[in-house]
């Protein structure tokens, strides 16, 4: 699929995630009308609006269109941040928690709930805010520990990440284990916020995300070209000119920055990096100049519907979001696993 063809197919994924998240939950809404409403706070367009009463536009406006926003930029995120893990090891099967920074993220936030710190920023709350520092921080500790003589060798950098993620899933059980109050229901807290959701968020985390996503994702794709060289191998992208050290450390901290944002505000969801990269490459082609949008695009409208499914399938009860991508990702990666027989699975 080229051209005009992706760019339709994309936008009506878009305008389908956007009708059903902003329409449908445990209060109905017509689609059109939801719709109406969004588009009626556009200025020149409030001869639109379709006269929903102030309750509904409390939910449309207060509760669903953040949530939405919120769920399409996360799978951004993860999407973008999954297609540079792949080219970064240049293996089809990598995912943006791979270097343990969704660990890290973990132990950020299972210290602001067992501290019960109170201090946020900008309306959030200080679960995100020390999600995000525990992220960046584990990301730092693993490239510094993956130095080698001035170079960073990929096969290094994976296995530390690998061991400190594991490291860190510990330390984050054993806070939790020993520290928490057994007056407070801290561990069903930090559990939940390992599932994922974006249930109950608002316009802050909004806020918080969107600039390091709209950043971080457009000066990914200016490193666009470098990632089709970087594809080719070490030795081809050095005989090609490209300085490849410096490209993977702005890379890997480009990648972690989307990494953090997005599990800083929505907690820990797998598989979006994993798959939504790899069905974008079978579509695209493996030109990353494209292939980037695309899957930021795609991994946001994954990310949206799989949580409207979250809300709407065993409704009244939700389901956190981590588990719906989960069973949605998991045949896929077995899927992969088969077909990937030169690895010896």
């Amino acid at each position: 699929m080229r051209g005009a063809g992706l760019v339709m197919t994309l936008v009506a994924g878009v305008a389908l995630a956007s009708a059903l998240s902003l329409s449908l939950g445990a209060a109905d809404l017509a689609a059109t009308d939801a719709g109406l409403a969004v588009l009626s706070r556009i200025p020149g367009l409030s001869g639109l609006d379709p006269g929903l009463s102030r309750a509904q536009e409390t939910i449309v406006f207060e509760l669903r269109l953040p949530r939405l926003l919120l769920a399409l930029l996360v799978g951004c995120a993860l999407a973008v941040a999954g297609v540079v893990m792949q080219a970064f090891f240049q293996n089809p099967m990598a995912a943006p928690s791979i270097i343990g920074i969704s660990a890290g993220a973990s132990v950020g936030a299972t210290i602001a709930v067992v501290a019960g710190l109170s201090i946020g920023i900008g309306g959030l709350g200080p679960i995100p805010v020390a999600a995000f520092v525990g992220a960046m921080a584990v990301t730092a500790l693993v490239y510094a520990l993956s130095r080698r003589g001035g170079r960073t060798p990929v096969g290094v950098l994976l296995l530390t990440g690998i061991a400190i993620g594991s490291l860190m899933s510990a330390l984050a059980a054993l806070i939790l284990v020993t520290g928490q109050d057994p007056t407070r229901r801290d561990l069903d807290l930090v559990v939940y916020w390992m599932l994922g959701s974006v249930a109950g968020k608002t316009w802050a985390h909004v806020t918080l995300i969107a600039p390091y996503v709209l950043a971080a994702g457009a000066v990914t794709w200016v490193f666009s070209r470098d990632l089709n060289v970087l594809s080719l191998g070490d030795d081809a992208a050095h005989y090609l000119g490209l300085n490849v050290e410096q490209v993977r450390l702005i890379l890997l901290a480009l990648s972690s920055l989307l990494t953090a944002a997005a599990v800083a505000v929505s907690g820990v969801i797998g598989f979006v990096g994993l798959i939504v990269p790899h069905l974008m490459r079978i579509v695209t082609g493996p030109d990353h100049r494209v292939l980037l949008p695309a899957s930021g695009v795609a991994g946001g409208v994954l990310l949206a519907l799989a949580d409207v499914l979250s809300r709407t399938v065993a409704a009244p009860t939700e389901i956190p979001l981590g588990i719906i991508t989960s069973l949605l990702g998991a045949p896929f990666f077995l899927y992969l696993l088969h077909r990937r027989r030169e690895y010896g699975m």
